[in-house]
């Protein structure tokens, strides 16, 4: 009997499966209410392949953790990828009513096909999906987060919940290799290096090494895939979101992000993920009345924030502390551990600070607010006295409400009485970031820092300065004399140098050469910024020698003066003038902006002129940004600017899953977001040392043209704490949203991915949360905007070449980085330059491969409705080939329908694609733009991040020079098939083979003859049903015409 027990039990092990299904259900956020008091008991239940498992029930809760794991079999695992799993949230009714009819209400679902599962732990995440309604009339709200995975049959219960320790029975060596590994990682100190080292992977054994070398050659292929590693949040924060971050992997383990395929589209760590975040524009009627008393209707796009703001004042009448009888008063600003401190201020018992503090919700530790005045001393401060505030006694206060009232408070001593003599004005209350003290208030988490540092956190609005083109044009010079004291020596050639600011241009030599009255007739173009404080220098050089040009006079014009240069708003003429020359006048005199007239009237004048024509062109639109990533396209002018036609507003709400980018120092990140839009910059605050900053801040622009983008970018600051020579802020990563794919009035909120590019690959360092919404005001103007050409009607009329317009847009880069440099806090060169795309036209193999791509992607409709008609005509579908002859015959009849026929179809095109929309904005396409890992080579990597000229030595350039000739010599191939497919066209009637001239014109009489004599609807009906003809009576050499058109000459015999 044991023995028949024991053979029963190996045999129903045998036939367990072996595999089983995990679904790990964590948490659910913002389940819509059943019990009538606003609230829930949800539970959730799990149905895959006949088998049914749920959790337990959480009472009253509609943010439910649940943290339970259910083990499913997989009975057919060649079945497996067809079958659904669904994931049903229902509302345990029996907790209120044992004697309900129905003991259950359905909350949500969502259905995940067997497919889509993570085949091991390792590669699994956990990731939130809405909840999906069941039929019509449900009522579903809410989001639900689960982990899905398979197992193995060695593989129980208890290792799929708690993951199992690494595996210690290795090699011998192994294990001591990996002891050595973690003495020497830990005599460097670094921790981050000793965790590497002790979860590092085994290294095959001297056994192992050729069985492993056997499985494949492939260099590629031996290589470790890219790992991604999951940074947390300092401080975990709930919010219902439809994706979060995967929880850090178990010791030994990391998550493994496999190969995307070539066709694939962007995995879901690249992709956009939507949410749900409780802001008042999203929410109902009701929810957002609610949602007015706690926030400004102007804020209805970002997560209301409470903050306690304390506004210091002044004092009066303070008592002296010390000996001496001086009082350096300060105040400092106290709520359980954090406070503030305002500056110090000598000897002054009247003292004004005027300063205001602002501590956040989490930050509210003590019910006491003590506001203290301190008398700064050498060794020890004093106490003067202070003022206590009851944290349920402060009011609130709301906008559009007026700032609340500073009053006078009488000081107290450390036992509660009264002084005789000291007074302090403060004002208290309880806001949110829509108050006016917001932007200018010293922060909480901030109040460390010193005040140099404290400057580079608050949040600004910038504007870009008003740019325009100045065009100069040099027609000649008269009565020009040699540079020097020498007399009878010939004139060298002259050129004039033009210069405004940095930006310096040179003419070519004066025709003819020698001549005492040159003539050049060369046009410039200049960018020049409001106020256009810089003059014009105009100077005439003698070109001596090679390299030595010596000035022969020079001439001093203020461009801000429209007598001297005439704004041009319209595509007018501008009379040339000349000017006096002044030999006189130094370089140094130059730079300091003297005038032409007062060199004149304090030196010798001089007989020399030059004669140029001047003007402003207003009607130009500056580019400062790559055409491709626009977001302004007005013109200089503002009488040529065209009304609003929307307002775009952006909420900044949070990022999540930030890298460290001060490790080395002991920090993470101090980030802040950028963003611009026309002519108008913000910066949000900076948060310090988080990876999770929350900032909800919203920004309003007004939109001119619906084809622009919006650009916003993370930074970390590299300046909080004083920043030293050679700081940066350093990028996190970038978002474009374009205008023109959003639907109107419709609140876009997503976590957008931030990535960067890196010659070590693509990495992905963030996520940014926004919430994007464009409102329009003017319908008619805004469908009217289609009609009209993207930049003003000058660049059409009097076009600007290419090389000369990318000239002219770097040095408004320049010009744009160095006005906003100056403002406080600084926008910095690095931030613009990041901002505006400056290294966009730099070579970069990656990116070519990704236009070619693009390129052939453009042809494939064409080439499937190639192949559709090849299978047509090749009866491949006789059904379809007999209704394509019907409707053909039917056009050929009737050919008055064949363009509403055409047009018909691209409607019903479009509505059925109408369906398929993108229901979230596009975003950055790694697969598309070849970054991903397995699509992109290190070494074209590395070549797209050198230096202009190259720093790499000189085998690595020739290489790549190499590289370069060969991709090169392809596309001089294709580009000569190309021609000589033309030339071919050309030599039909060109005689340069005469017998196939001959034939070619005599066919062509034949034919006009023909076509003279028979209706064309015939001649149609005979070539369509020629055309779509029997393969029967097809023939599988080439055809007739073919075989003609190839036997033409062309002129690739012709070349050397």
């Amino acid at each position: 009997m044991k023995n028949m027990a024991s053979t029963t039990a190996r045999v129903s092990h045998s036939a367990e499966p072996a595999m089983k299904l995990v679904v790990e259900i964590s948490d659910a956020a913002d389940l819509a209410p059943k019990d009538g008091t606003a609230s829930c008991n949800p539970y959730v239940e799990v149905d895959f392949d006949d088998q049914r498992q749920r959790t337990a029930t959480k009472p009253a809760d509609r943010s439910p953790y649940w943290n339970q794991t259910l083990v499913f079999d997989v009975r057919d695992p060649a079945r497996f990828p067809s079958l659904p799993i669904d994931v049903s949230v229902f509302h345990d009714r029996r907790l209120q009513d044992h004697n309900a009819l129905r003991p259950q209400t359905f909350l949500g679902r969502v259905r995940i096909n067997g497919a889509s599962v993570a085949p091991s732990p390792q590669e699994a995440v956990l990731q939130r999906y809405p909840l999906e309604k069941r039929s019509f009339f449900s009522r579903v709200s809410g989001d639900i987060a689960i982990r899905i995975y398979l197992v193995g049959d060695d593989v129980n219960n208890e290792s799929v919940q708690v993951p199992a320790p690494p595996n210690h029975h290795h090699h011998p060596q192994q294990q001591q290799q990996q002891q050595e590994s973690v003495a020497a990682a830990a005599a460097t100190g670094d921790p981050e290096r000793m965790v590497r080292s002790a979860f590092a992977p085994q290294q095959p054994s001297a056994v192992e090494q050729p069985a492993a070398a056997g499985n494949g050659g492939d260099e590629h292929e031996a290589r470790p895939p890219r790992i991604f590693r999951s940074v947390p949040a300092a401080e975990p924060r709930r919010a219902t979101l439809h994706a979060v971050a995967a929880p850090p992997p178990p010791p030994g383990q990391t998550v493994v992000m496999p190969k995307p395929a070539a066709s694939a589209p962007p995995g879901p760590a690249f992709g956009l993920v939507e949410t749900k975040p409780p802001l008042p524009a999203k929410m109902g009627p009701r929810a957002a009345a609610a949602a007015a008393a706690k926030i400004a209707s102007t804020y209805d796009m970002v997560e209301p924030m409470t903050y306690l703001y304390v506004s210091v004042v002044k004092a009066r009448d303070l008592p002296n502390m010390d000996v001496t009888g001086a009082l350096d008063p300060y105040v400092e600003v106290k709520l359980g551990n954090f406070k503030g401190v305002t500056k110090h201020l000598d000897k002054n018992p009247n003292p004004v600070w005027r300063q205001t503090f602002a501590f956040s919700r989490e930050h509210l530790q003590s019910n006491l607010l003590e506001v203290a005045i301190k008398d700064k001393d050498m060794i020890k401060d004093d106490f003067v006295g202070r003022v206590l505030f009851d944290m349920t006694d402060i009011p609130q206060r709301v906008p559009p409400d007026s700032p609340l009232a500073p009053q006078w408070y009488r000081l107290a001593d450390r036992s509660g009485e009264k002084l005789r003599h000291g007074e302090i004005m403060l004002a208290v209350w309880i806001g949110t970031q829509a108050d006016e003290a917001f932007p200018e208030a010293w922060h909480s988490d901030a109040h460390s820092l010193p005040f140099e540092g404290l400057s580079n956190t608050r949040s600004k609005v910038y504007y870009s300065p008003k740019l325009a083109y100045l065009k100069v044009v040099a027609i000649a010079a008269q009565d020009v004399v040699p540079a020097g004291s020498e007399k009878g020596r010939p004139l060298a050639p002259v050129i004039a140098k033009i210069q405004l600011g940095w930006q310096v241009r040179r003419t070519r030599p004066g025709q003819p050469q020698g001549s005492a009255n040159p003539v050049w007739n060369e046009e410039f173009m200049f960018v020049a910024a409001d106020p256009f404080d810089e003059p014009l220098v105009v100077t005439v050089e003698e070109r001596v020698a090679a390299g030595r040009d010596e000035p022969v006079g020079r001439v001093i014009i203020p461009v801000q003066l429209p007598s001297y240069v005439p704004r041009n708003d319209v595509a007018k003429s501008v009379e040339a003038k000349w000017f006096n020359l002044s030999r006189a006048l130094t370089a140094d005199e130059a730079a300091a902006g003297v005038t032409a007239a007062k060199a004149l009237s304090e030196k010798t004048t001089f007989s020399s002129k030059i004669h140029l024509r001047l003007s402003l062109e207003t009607a130009y639109h500056v580019l400062d940004e790559s055409t491709h990533y626009s977001s302004d396209l007005q013109p200089s002018a503002k009488k040529l600017r065209k009304s609003p036609i929307g307002i775009l507003e952006l909420g900044i709400l949070s990022a999540r899953n930030l890298v460290p980018m001060k490790a080395k120092e002991g920090r993470l990140t101090d980030p802040y977001c950028v963003a611009k839009y026309g002519s108008k910059w913000v910066r949000t605050r900076t948060l310090l040392n988080t990876l999770a900053p929350q900032w909800n801040e919203q920004y309003t622009w007004e939109v001119f043209d619906p084809c622009t983008i919006v650009t916003v970018a993370v930074f970390d600051n590299g300046y909080v704490l004083g920043g030293g020579e050679g700081s940066k802020d350093q990028r996190i990563g970038k978002v474009r949203v374009r205008l023109s794919t959003l639907e109107i009035d419709r609140v876009y909120t997503h976590f957008y991915p931030l990535m960067t590019l890196t010659p070590g690959g693509l990495k992905k360092t963030g996520e940014l949360h926004l919430a994007v919404r464009f409102t329009c005001t003017a319908w008619a103007n805004m469908l009217g905007m289609y009609g009209k050409p993207l930049l003003p009607k000058m660049h059409y009329s009097h076009p600007i070449s290419v090389l000369q317009l990318d000239y002219l847009r770097f040095q408004a880069m320049q010009m744009v980085a160095a006005r906003l440099g100056r403002a406080e806090p600084p926008l910095r060169r690095e931030v613009v330059e990041y901002m505006l795309d400056v290294d966009s036209h730099m070579f970069s193999l990656r990116r070519s491969k990704a236009n070619f791509y693009r390129i052939t992607s453009l042809f494939s409709g064409a080439v499937a409705v190639a192949k559709w008609m090849e299978g047509i005509c090749k009866w491949k579908n006789p059904l379809t080939t007999v209704l394509v002859h019907v409707l053909f015959l039917i056009l050929v009849c009737y050919p008055e329908l064949i363009l509403p026929t055409v047009f018909l179809y691209l409607f019903m095109i479009g509505m059925w694609n109408y369906r398929r929309r993108p229901r979230k904005p596009p975003h950055m396409d790694t697969v598309l733009s070849h970054a991903e890992s397995g699509l992109v080579h290190p070494d074209e990597l590395d070549e797209e991040f050198d230096t202009f000229p190259t720093s790499k030595p000189g085998d690595v350039v020739r290489m790549r020079y190499d590289r370069l000739r060969s991709v090169a010599g392809r596309v001089q191939t294709v580009v000569g098939d190309l021609a000589t497919q033309g030339e071919r066209a050309q030599a039909l009637l060109s005689w340069r083979d005469p017998r196939a001239t001959a034939i070619f014109i005599m066919l062509s009489l034949v034919v006009a003859v023909v076509l003279y004599v028979t209706p064309f609807q015939v001649v149609a009906v005979v070539l369509g049903l020629y055309l779509l003809r029997h393969p029967r009576f097809r023939s599988k050499q080439p055809s007739v015409p073919f075989n003609f058109y190839k036997r033409l000459p062309a002129k690739s015999d012709m070349l050397l």
